[in-house]
């Protein structure tokens, strides 16, 4: 079944593609969510009006996000971890620690956008990579300090 691409997927397509898929994926998911549409006669006349609409849409975005990223960039989150006699970190800090503290300073990201291996066990400054966008990304200083006692 062809549908149009409202949105990227990766593996599937991307926005104002007409990709062939299966029917039960087009009418279970994509379609109920608004990630497609059916390639209809009526909806492949209108591709190139969706295509501008789209673009219009990915250009507004694009400028929300900059202005995010640059807010991202001008912050700088603390953290205070209770520390052994040898240095080593009880715990750590976790993608949704950071999260939860961007979204006290009225910043609202997924933890996926945020470029974490493995959780922060040690002490000290970090950059961290945010990739809000393929096209939009910036560095979000961290600081964890030793809890004084």
């Amino acid at each position: 079944m062809k549908v149009i691409m409202l949105q990227n997927i990766e593996k599937v397509g991307n926005k104002g593609d007409v990709v062939n898929v299966k029917r039960g994926f087009a009418r279970n998911y994509l379609t109920p969510r608004g990630i497609a549409i059916y390639a209809t006669p009526a909806n492949l006349k209108r591709l190139n009006e969706i295509k501008g609409k789209m673009a219009e849409d990915e250009q507004k975005m694009l400028g929300e996000l900059k202005k995010l990223a640059e807010k991202i960039a001008s912050t700088k989150l603390a953290f205070v971890r209770k520390v052994d006699e040898h240095g080593s970190m009880f715990g750590s800090v976790s993608e949704n620690d950071i999260v939860h503290a961007l979204q006290e300073k009225d910043i609202t990201i997924h933890k996926s956008t945020l470029g974490m291996d493995k959780h922060f066990k040690e002490l000290g400054e970090i950059a961290l990579p945010v990739r809000l966008h393929k096209e939009v990304s910036c560095t979000l200083t961290i600081v964890i300090e030793q809890e004084q006692e």
